[in-house]
């Protein structure tokens, strides 16, 4: 016998009048592991890694049971900012968007309260993550569903060290689309290349038409918000690296539909792990991008040798962009001094030439309601025409920890400019006139 979605939700919506008070149900009890499969949990002492950096987000709190690390996660409703101009109520953990990070050691065993505040019923899947069947999180398969109102309890020893991630496994389409997903973090018992920044990105994408207050789920293929941790640039967080520091970035994909190339400028680096587990150093390899396919996670590495400001973003051309219009002529090459002067009598406002119209410029109020425009932020030499899947890696010879840099003042010997006649005639150049 089918159930609709619409049934589904009435339900849920039923259950939560219905119940009388927060009810707590536990899981089926962890199985320990082999004793092969899983070292000693470590001493609180013994923790030797450097926590890893979520920009525009936290690490989850926790606290020690008798030797277990325990967590609380709480599935709400969440009036997420992508970026100043464009917020929508979706779905998150402990009021974030996406879910603050899970960060633990190899050979910790963890007990992850999840409550439930959503009108609907909900799960949480430890994606990649070696656990027992019954707390993998599959609901109906492993579980039944966490009902509005209920309290869960899951509980595993951590037997692998990488990036993992967790997100709903129930009405993945919709919830997942709303934003229910986080990073899981798991730090080898020691780090056999420790480094000096560890950076962590989770990758998603979005369906929200100009104007409108909630992600589409139902979108399949035309996202037009495309972020890193849940933001759009200019609101992406910096990354931030000392000159000749080794740097890791761990990049996880929790898009619908949509695997991404992600590239970084001015450095080649090395993939040194997927969420299969890391790569032995005769198998890693040397990119300057990696495809991050959906459902997937890859880390690189490399030492921050060249100061700049780099950006790193995906090399999918419209994942830089945000909003995009649709349905649209091709205007390319139309002069755009004409169509300012063909509607100015009709739009005394209207400026197709408008420079300003970009995220977070002073003209942004002419975009539509709780919509971005396109492309862009000011940057130090004019509009960077990159949104979306976009954010910059600063390398500086000094950093003054917690304070942003500001841009890179390169020397002006190394910075593109107009040729000069003299040049052009020195080096043989001729131009058409």
């Amino acid at each position: 016998m089918s159930t609709t979605r619409r049934e589904m939700l009435r339900n849920a919506l039923v259950a939560a009048a219905a119940a009388p008070a927060l009810r707590v149900y536990a899981q089926t009890p962890a199985q320990p592991p082999p004793a092969h499969a899983a070292p000693t949990p470590p001493a609180e002492s013994e923790l030797n890694y450097r926590p890893v950096i979520t920009p525009n987000n936290s690490a989850l709190a926790w606290h020690m049971v008798d030797g277990v690390k325990v967590f609380h996660l709480i599935a709400e409703e969440v009036e997420h900012e992508f970026a100043r101009g464009l917020t929508a109520r979706c779905w998150g953990y402990n009021g974030r968007v996406h879910g603050p990070t899970i960060e633990c050691v190899e050979g910790d065993t963890v007990r992850i309260y999840v409550t439930n505040k959503l009108p609907a019923a909900t799960s949480v899947h430890w994606h990649g993550l070696y656990v027992p069947s019954g707390m993998d999180g599959v609901s109906g398969l492993h579980q039944r569903a966490i009902e509005p109102g209920e309290t869960f309890r899951y509980e595993f020893t951590l037997r692998q060290h990488g990036t993992y991630m967790y997100h709903s496994h129930h009405d993945e389409m919709t919830q997942q689309a709303l934003g229910l997903m986080g990073l899981f973090i798991v730090h080898p018992r020691v780090d056999p290349q420790p480094v000096d920044r560890d950076y962590a990105i989770l990758l998603s994408e979005w369906k929200i038409e100009p104007g409108a207050r909630r992600p589409d789920p139902n979108e399949m293929v035309d996202f037009n918000v495309l972020t890193m941790n849940a933001k759009i640039h200019p609101s992406t967080q910096n990354l931030v690296a000392k000159l000749g520091e080794r740097v890791r970035i761990r990049l996880a994909n929790l898009s619908a539909m949509s695997h991404h190339p992600i590239h970084l400028h001015g450095h080649s680096f090395h993939v040194v792990a997927t969420d299969g587990g890391a790569l032995p150093a005769t198998n890693g390899w040397k990119e300057t991008s990696i495809l991050v396919p959906t459902g997937s996670t890859r880390t690189i590495e490399f030492v921050a040798d060249n100061p700049g400001d780099w950006p790193l973003h995906c090399h999918m051309t419209h994942h830089v962009m945000t909003q995009m219009g649709h349905g649209l002529p091709n205007t390319t090459g139309v002069d755009l001094a004409k169509i300012d002067e063909a509607l100015y009598e009709h739009v005394p406002s209207y400026s197709a030439m408008e420079e300003e119209m970009v995220a977070g410029g002073d003209h942004a109020s002419l975009t539509p309601p709780n919509s971005l425009p396109m492309i862009g932020s000011r940057g130090p030499h004019g509009i960077v025409t990159m949104s979306g899947m976009y954010t910059v890696l600063k390398v500086r010879a000094t950093l003054e920890e917690g304070v942003e840099p500001g841009w890179y003042e390169a020397p002006p010997e190394t910075i593109a400019r107009a040729a000069t006649e003299e040049e052009l005639r020195r080096d043989g150049i001729e131009l058409q006139r």
